[in-house]
Formats: C-alpha cells, sequence, structure tokens
C-alpha cells in the first residue's frame, strides 16, 4: 500500500516532489541532534491544492503524516517513526504580498521567519515575531506550535500576529480563512484551531501576518541586579517609564551569564560576572533622541531606586548584537555532556521559590548539578538547561520530575512557547483539566477521525488511565 501510495503522489508532486530511502535518511531530524529522519517517504508539494493532495491519498491510504517546518522545535514535535510520511512545506516558502496600506504580509507555511522579517523591512515594515531561530524556523511552524519569542512582552506570542491562514484537513478539505482585517467578529475565529495544535488537526500551508511600522530607535542595556526583587522591580519601572516602547525583558541568572561568558564561549563579560541576575533590556521607538534619553534618564531612575546596581548601554549596532549574543548562546550548555532543555511559565511572584526548589530538587539526587536558568521572564516564561545524569531515561524521567512537579502547586505550565509533542505528553495533565484534555481528544476525533495527522502528539487518541 506505501509503495502505491508513494508511486501515485510521485505522479502529482514530479519526481523532484517525492523523496525516498536515503534522499530521506541523509537528513536530520531536528537542529541539535545527529539522529537522521526515518520515514517511508518525504513529500515535498509546492502549492495547497498539492498539499490537499497528500493528504487526501494519505486518509484513502490510512497513512500517518508528519508535518515538517525548520525542525527547530525542541520536544520531539515533528518526530517520525519508520512507518510514517513527512508532509516538508519547504518548497512552499515564498512571501506573496506585502500590503504597506494594511500593513498586512500574505505569505506560504514554508517561508523562514527571517525571510519574512527582511522582506518586511525592505518596505519599512516589521514583524514582530522575533526567535533565536529565526534563520531555520519557518512562519508554518511558528503558528502551528504558537511560538513565542524575544517579543511577547510587547507584541504577544504568535497567534497575535497572525489575522488569518489557510490550512488543509486530512481528508484534503481546504479552509482557507485568509482574513486581513484586525477586527473580523463573523462567527468561529477557524484559524485557532490550527494556531498551537502542532500540525494535529490540519496543516497550515498560507498565513496572513500582521506588521507594523518599522522601528526608528532601537535601545539596548545589560543591567546588573542585586536580587530577584530589584528584578521584578525594574520590570515594573521600566514598563513604566518607557512608555509603553520596552520590547523585550530578558533576563540571566549569575550561573548561565557566567557560563556564556568565559572560554570557550566566544563572548566577553560586558558587566563582572559576580551579580547574580542580569537583564537585557529592549526599546524600540519612533523618535531616536527623544527616545535615547528617555531610556538612559530611566535606567539612571531605576539606579537612584536601588533597582540596578551596574549597566551597559549599547552605543552601536555592533554592541547591540554583542549583548544578544550573550543571550542567545545557549549551545554553551551543551559542552557538559547530555543535557535536558525546559520551557516553563508560572507568575513571577512565585518564580523565586520555584527556582529554589528546582536546584533543591536536583541537589538531592546528584552531587553539583549543572543548572543554568535564563528566559523572557517579562512575560512569566524562564528556561532550564540542565546537564546532569547520564542521558538515560531514568535519569531523563527523574531532571523532568524535578522540574515540572513544582509547577502543580504555583498553577504553572509545563510548555510556555515550545508546545507539548512527545517529550512533555506525560505531564499535559499536571496543567491542563480532565476535562480539557477530553475536548482536546473531541476536537482530534472530529477533524481527524483516522488519526492520520501527526499521530501520538501531544495527547493519546484514548483516554489510557
Amino acid at each position: 500500500m506505501a509503495d502505491k501510495l508513494i508511486l501515485s503522489l510521485r505522479d502529482s508532486l514530479g519526481p523532484e516532489g517525492v523523496l525516498t530511502g536515503a534522499d530521506v535518511t541523509a537528513r536530520r531530524a531536528g537542529i541539535w541532534g545527529e539522529e537522521p529522519i526515518r520515514a517511508r517517504a518525504i513529500f515535498r508539494p509546492r502549492t495547497t491544492a498539492e498539499v490537499a493532495t497528500v493528504l487526501s491519498a494519505c486518509t484513502r491510504a490510512g497513512q500517518s503524516v508528519v508535518a515538517h517546518g525548520g525542525l527547530t522545535g525542541l520536544v520531539g514535535g515533528a518526530l517520525t517513526t519508520p512507518e510514517d510520511v513527512v508532509l516538508s512545506l519547504e518548497r512552499m516558502n515564498h512571501v506573496e504580498a506585502i500590503d504597506e496600506v494594511g500593513r498586512t504580509m500574505t505569505v506560504q507555511a514554508g517561508a523562514t521567519l527571517q525571510h519574512a522579517q527582511e522582506q518586511a523591512e525592505a518596505k519599512g515594515l516589521m514583524l514582530p515575531l522575533d526567535l533565536g531561530a529565526r534563520g531555520s524556523c519557518t512562519l508554518g511552524g511558528n503558528a502551528a506550535t504558537n511560538a513565542g519569542g524575544n517579543r511577547v512582552i510587547r507584541y504577544g506570542m504568535t497567534r497575535d500576529m497572525v489575522l488569518g491562514l489557510e490550512a488543509v484537513l486530512a481528508d484534503g478539505t481546504l479552509i482557507s480563512s485568509m482574513n486581513t482585517m484586525l477586527k473580523n467578529n463573523a462567527g468561529y475565529d477557524l484559524k485557532h484551531l490550527f494556531i498551537g495544535t502542532e500540525g494535529t488537526l490540519g496543516v497550515i500551508t498560507r498565513l496572513v501576518m500582521r506588521l507594523r511600522p518599522m522601528w526608528r530607535s532601537q535601545e539596548t542595556a545589560l543591567i546588573a541586579c542585586k536580587d530577584f526583587t530589584s528584578v521584578t522591580g525594574l520590570l515594573n519601572r521600566m514598563d513604566s517609564l518607557l512608555g509603553g516602547t520596552m520590547s523585550a525583558f530578558e533576563v540571566m541568572w549569575q550561573g548561565y551569564y557566567q557560563l556564556v561568558t568565559s572560554p570557550p564561549a566566544k563572548s566577553k563579560p560586558p558587566l563582572a560576572v559576580d551579580y547574580p541576575y542580569y537583564v537585557l533590556l529592549e526599546a524600540l521607538g519612533g523618535d531616536p533622541t527623544q527616545d535615547a534619553d528617555r531610556f538612559v534618564g530611566s535606567i539612571a531612575a531605576a539606579e537612584v531606586d536601588g533597582l540596578v546596581l551596574e549597566a551597559a548601554l549599547a552605543k552601536s549596532r555592533s554592541e547591540r548584537d554583542a549583548l544578544w549574543a550573550i543571550r542567545d548562546d545557549v549551545e554553551q550548555c551543551l559542552q557538559f555532556g547530555p543535557c535536558f532543555v525546559f520551557d516553563v511559565s508560572l507568575d513571577l511572584k512565585h518564580m523565586e521559590a520555584y527556582v529554589s526548589e528546582v536546584i533543591a530538587n536536583l541537589k538531592s539526587r546528584w552531587k553539583d548539578p549543572r543548572a543554568f536558568v535564563f528566559g523572557h521572564l517579562g512575560d512569566g516564561n524562564i528556561h532550564f538547561v540542565i546537564a546532569t545524569g547520564d542521558g538515560s531515561g531514568a535519569s531523563r524521567q527523574a531532571v523532568e520530575k524535578s522540574v515540572y512537579e513544582p509547577l502543580k502547586c504555583v498553577a504553572g505550565s509545563v510548555s510556555a512557547e515550545h508546545g507539548i509533542g512527545l517529550e512533555k505528553k506525560p505531564y499535559l495533565s499536571w496543567c491542563r483539566s480532565a476535562n480539557e484534555i477530553e475536548l482536546m481528544r473531541t476536537l482530534k476525533q472530529t477533524m481527524d477521525p483516522a488519526g492520520i495527522l501527526n499521530p501520538g502528539k501531544i495527547f493519546d487518541s484514548a483516554a489510557t488511565e
């Protein structure tokens, strides 16, 4: 059956539209791993109509399908088995149109975030979504996982930037909801069935993204704080003093800052390495002179309030890029061998105690565990990279329990911006109620009754309790 399906779709997609054998296994399954993709075939359509052809054929054949974008996810949401086929959107990578008056972009799902950003900037506009993986991640994948990133505190998640989209259901039915308006309250907003659902309800093929005016000023500073109370105080003080222009409030705990500013890391420390917390603050505005003065004045005011111990202000683009390079050099954590990456969210009022509890949990099991903490703290999202244990399944489970269990009593989430995939599936019930999960299953059964789309991800199709 699989061979017949592949031959049929090779006729529909052309010889370059179907990869098999060594052409499949030569590809990597993710950006941080060396594992090859294992699948019966990779289908590479060029149009939404061809996506529909692939999915309708797979439904008739009972063939499971996993959609692929840039493969930058960290929760196993795009992993395949040898029995799956891959639906890759890589050839659907064009920015189709930019409406400079309405400030929208119509784009195919396989376009990379960086390409879309550059196309918007060429028109004097900006796509606010920004991630460290911008050069590889795709807008379809960003929407399917409801990606967050560096500017959520001002512009929101990907969901908040998608005005409309086009998607194909498991049976090949096309749902075209390419809305270009900010306000459209006519019935259900169907795009939300596909945003953040990780390709389990349909495959996104095209999007309408909301653009914003390009900033004319960009002010960036690295700030040292004496304690966590100063960090949260600085957040609220800057949000008030900067008058809505604050676009990033990234925080690095001391251990992470020391790691990414010490050899073999390439970055040099712009501030001393013995402060407890470091804040990367950025503001985007429309008046270069006044915005710069206000930015410096706001930091000075916070220093008078005792919220700032020391600050380094970027005076050029190269200095700004250097500050962001410090924050983004997560790969330094890999030098310690097997590591586990976590993406969680919780209320700021619980965060200091939560981090302390996680570290205590790790120390109760391992001697001198390496745990690096950083993240988009301004929106309640932090990341752990934990390099401890032997990399075994038992070690993973013990580390995961150390990180996730303390979230239950503070109503936190095991996933702030990366989704659930396979990795976090066992812990979904720790932050979603039984009724919520059952409704998810009902939606899955209704929209994909044969269960061919990204099977086994997020939750099991039927309750296993």
